[in-house]
């Protein structure tokens, strides 16, 4: 039986907060637009439209090379708790888009650890972190996040796999090969040093995973860039997804959408190659 994590020695870095500062700049959008081959019709100039989570392109973490953990990762404390667990996974996310973000915006961005919490899972203890970021332009919020973070043990090579859900096939379906250059080029435009998106040695021998893991995020970003794809010129209200089960590089996988019968949400989900669910989410439409 693994022991339990001690939430009380965590639970002061709930509250914390931290501020930080940053430009719309045409680079980054016009790179992740090229990445995805994404329909987005602007060019890069000043006032045009940033995609919804096109945000995670800026606020970008500066930490030094020497400030870094075994994987990638900025060493535990700081702005985050010292959760005493190795793994960190992106678990999901919520957002409100109040109003649209535009090339040439100044944005500043509050961030606090809104929730800490702990369980004892299947395989041993998790921890929960909830992270909100308040974007806002000239003092009027744009958009807010709620970022869920999951801290587990390495299971042992003998642990039952979780439960699978079997996807449906939707409406709307796109093929995704997720290989290395695609990879790579996430990682790099999100500065995301986590080796298990591109060191396939250290994923397979010290993470335990088969092949490299496809990036929550870009996951996410591809479903809303499905939705774009069939609803050109859609505005969105709220997004939320949740992570259910690791995707990796070794086969293509499939983005899917449903259109509830009112049209006033879309259902959006992955699956991977054998057809089991990866990722759920739902947006609403403005």
């Amino acid at each position: 039986m693994h022991a339990a994590i001690d939430i009380d020695s965590l639970l002061p870095w709930q509250g914390r907060q931290e501020a930080h500062t940053d430009t719309v700049t045409p680079f980054p959008l016009q790179a992740l637009k090229a990445t995805l081959e994404a329909p987005y019709a602007g060019h890069g100039h000043a006032g045009d439209t940033l995609p919804a989570l096109w945000h995670w392109l800026y606020f970008l973490p500066l930490h030094a090379q020497s400030a870094l953990g075994d994987d990638g990762h900025a060493r535990k404390g700081g702005f985050l708790p010292p959760v005493p667990l190795p793994r960190r996974m992106w678990a999901g996310g919520r957002f409100g888009f109040v109003a649209p973000l535009h090339v040439g915006d100044v944005m500043h961005k509050t961030s606090t650890i809104a929730q800490i919490s702990a369980k004892q899972g299947r395989s041993g203890p998790l921890a929960f972190v909830t992270v909100r970021h308040d974007i806002s332009v000239a003092g009027q919020l744009r958009l807010w996040e709620e970022h869920d973070i999951v801290y587990r043990e390495a299971p042992a090579p003998d642990a039952p796999a979780a439960p699978a859900v079997r996807a449906d096939r939707g409406a709307w379906r796109r093929r995704i090969v997720p290989d290395d250059v695609l990879l790579f080029r996430y990682s790099a435009l999100t500065f995301n040093g986590h080796r298990i998106h591109y060191d396939r040695r250290y994923v397979t021998t010290v993470e335990g995973y088969p092949g490299l893991v496809v990036h929550g995020p870009l996951i996410a970003t591809l479903l809303l860039d499905l939705l774009q794809r069939q609803l050109p010129g859609a505005s969105l209200s709220s997004f939320a997804f949740r992570a259910v089960r690791p995707t990796f590089d070794l086969q293509p996988f499939h983005v899917h959408g449903q259109p509830t019968a009112d049209g006033k949400t879309v259902r959006l989900w992955a699956s991977d190659h054998e057809g089991w669910l990866t990722m759920d989410a739902t947006a609403t439409l403005a």
